[in-house]
């Protein structure tokens, strides 16, 4: 739950708590008894009348089932429950048998099946958990309940909206929270939607002519702006394209496809397939037509490589673009900028007064390289991994500075908080689910970025596949990342604008993410954008694990139960061991008179402190310090006075 700051707290009556918690246990009850049992036929005409009154009722804003009541400025969010984790399917389409509705079990993954289905309802749009009925080719008078659960969208497309028929691969039939039957899908690799295809070639001219027409059509969805549509035609169209008698007979056709291909890719963000199109549609003829379908591929392959962070293949890609088409402004900015990036990258020096100056709520995203080799990842005795210094570091100098994998900003239309209860420990949390979502489409856009991310640690870690891509696509497992996001993620701070726990803005920074907390650390972290700055606070040793904080609450109580909610352990920290022997009179005097500090600094601004203010604030402070015990917390940070101390700063410092 929210820490007590700036009024953003959730309030959540013990009554609503506790609903959420039996409609999870509920349900798990009740797939416990029905497990294994054999479907029950649905009345289609019935189904159908249910999906039609569900969206119509959900287009008017009635409310969504899966909405918790919360109470206070935080408003509403979805109610979700998590840990009951299972693997996505790793197993081909093609491999995988198939299944008829009146099959499924339930409480049942099948395991080694796939399910074809055509939607025969209209979809309902709930926040969460979207779903439709859908029914078997040829097969009018079956029904059965589809929903997404979270991943309900890709490239901006409604995914059950995007098309009329699906392969579910391993169909999981379970009991929704409200006890209805139901297919549901966690990970979005696990349905494949069908969309139209022009058809199947009968012979090599036949094959030409529909790539051909699959080429015109993925041109005219790009000028239309339909990316995914312009995707699916050119992908379509490179099958027949690559055919043996046609790629002999016609090579550039294949070429073109790949090249647009590229250009959709590069907009779709998905920017390893954008790179190795690119490189496939290089002709690498001499003639001044292949030079300048060859310098656009070189641009395409440059522009992806830059953005995947890839700088110095991203310069030799331009260069070749130069060298093709020496006066393209273009590939001379690029390369002007790749020199700046290849310097923080190896050096760590960064213009933050102009990085600084370009950053704005509508462009809250730095271009800059990460600089990380000041540390490395190796074991760290009691925590798992950790992050330490290969260098001596000295104080106020940077340890690492490293761009966000993913942000997901307060301001962004991505942003969603969902309150989740663990069926694991029995925790009822606020999650950044929308960052979960982000990350998820970013992996399924870029598999070669998913196995850094699921180094990271997460409670649950997988079956041990570890598989990202098969025949049909990249998977991404999404228990993990939630797991891996609810351990590892950070909140930027409202850079761009007010925000509260309902739109806080959070990110992955997969590097830092391997830093161990400590009350009493040794490096502080600060946010220029999504670039994530840590600096030494004292000189570091070479071969000196690195620390900063993960809660800088001045109360013990609070910190505590924080770090144990959110990042799961205990702080075993000498500032927290001596702080755990102090009396709880103590503690709650420390922690009142800190919260009268709080009240004084948000009233009282440093700017108009007259005398009277400057000796209250001193008051204040040596109050809150009196709480210590001199020779306990020697050479130990008295962290409730942080504020105050703050304050007092910068009130002398004006006058």
């Amino acid at each position: 739950m929210a820490s007590q700051q700036h009024g953003n707290t959730v309030f959540m009556t013990e009554q609503e708590s506790e609903r959420i918690r039996n409609i999870a246990k509920n349900r798990l009850k009740k797939c416990s008894e029905l497990a294994g049992n054999a479907r029950e036929r649905r009345d289609a005409t019935a189904a159908k009348q249910q999906a039609t009154g569900a969206s119509l009722m959900a287009d008017m804003g009635a409310p969504d089932p899966d909405l918790a009541q919360t109470k206070g400025r935080a408003g509403t969010f979805p109610a979700l429950p998590v840990g009951q984790v299972y693997p996505p399917c790793v197993v081909p389409l093609e491999d995988l048998q198939p299944i008829k509705l009146a099959d499924l079990r339930m409480e049942t993954h099948h395991r080694g099946r796939r399910l074809t289905v055509k939607r025969a309802s209209p979809v309902v749009p709930l926040i969460a958990r979207p779903w439709t009925m859908v029914r078997e080719e040829g097969e009018e008078e079956d029904m059965e309940r589809l929903e997404l659960c979270l991943h309900k969208s890709r490239h901006g497309e409604e995914v059950l909206e995007s098309a009329s028929s699906y392969i579910i691969k391993e169909p999981y039939f379970t009991l929704t929270d409200q006890g209805e039957p139901t297919i549901r899908v966690d990970h979005p690799s696990d349905l494949i939607v069908c969309r139209d295809e022009i058809g199947s070639a009968k012979d090599a001219t036949d094959a030409e002519k529909v790539a051909k027409n699959c080429k015109d059509k993925g041109n005219s969805a790009l000028e239309k702006n339909k990316l995914a549509l312009a995707h699916a035609k050119y992908t379509e169209g490179l099958k027949a394209a690559r055919q043996g008698t046609v790629s002999e007979a016609n090579p550039d056709l294949a070429r073109d496809l790949f090249r647009n291909r590229a250009h959709a890719n590069l907009l779709l963000n998905q920017l390893d397939e954008a790179k190795s199109d690119a490189k496939a549609a290089l002709i690498g003829k001499e003639d001044e037509r292949s030079k300048d379908l060859d310098s656009k591929a070189y641009f395409r392959a440059g522009s992806a490589a830059y953005n995947l962070g890839e700088y110095r293949e991203a310069k030799g890609f331009f260069e070749e673009q130069l060298n093709l088409s020496p006066d393209n402004k273009t590939a001379i900015a690029y390369l002007k900028n790749i020199e700046v990036r290849i310097r923080e990258q190896e050096t760590g020096a960064y213009n933050f007064k102009k990085i600084r100056a370009n950053l704005s709520r509508a462009r809250p995203r730095v271009d800059a390289a990460s600089f990380l080799s000041n540390t490395k990842v190796e074991e760290s005795k009691g925590r798992g991994r950790g992050l330490f210094a290969t260098r001596d570091i000295p104080a106020g100098e940077i340890v690492i500075c490293e761009k966000a994998f993913c942000v997901v900003w307060g301001h962004d239309k991505e942003a969603l908080t969902a309150m989740t209860y663990d069926v694991r420990d029995d925790r009822i949390r606020v999650s950044p689910v929308g960052l979960s979502k982000a990350i998820v489409q970013k992996l399924l856009s870029n598999p070669s970025q998913v196995e850094k991310v699921m180094d990271l640690y997460g409670d649950y870690a997988g079956d041990g596949t570890n598989v990202s891509k098969t025949e049909d696509g990249p998977v991404v497992d999404t228990f993990r990342i939630h797991d891996i996001v609810s351990r590892n993620a950070f909140g930027p701070g409202s850079q761009f604008g007010d925000e509260g726990v309902s739109n806080a803005s959070t990110g992955l920074w997969i590097w830092a993410a391997y830093i161990n907390h400590s009350c009493v650390a040794n490096a502080k972290k600060e946010y220029v954008g999504d670039l994530m700055v840590v600096r030494a606070t004292r000189a570091i040793a070479a071969g000196e694990e690195i620390f900063h904080s993960y809660d800088e609450s001045g109360d013990f109580d609070a910190r505590r139960a924080a770090l144990a909610t959110t990042w799961g352990f205990e702080c075993g920290c000498p500032l927290c061991a001596a702080e755990k022997t102090d009396s709880s009179a103590a503690r709650k005097k420390r922690r009142d008179l800190a919260d009268d500090a709080d009240q004084f600094v948000a009233t009282e601004h440093y700017l108009d402190a007259k005398r009277l203010a400057v000796s209250k604030a001193k008051r204040l402070l040596k109050a809150i310090e009196d709480t210590y015990d001199g020779d306990k917390y020697k050479d130990l940070p008295r962290l409730a006075t942080r504020r105050i101390q703050e304050w007092l700063a910068l009130a002398n410092q004006k006058r």
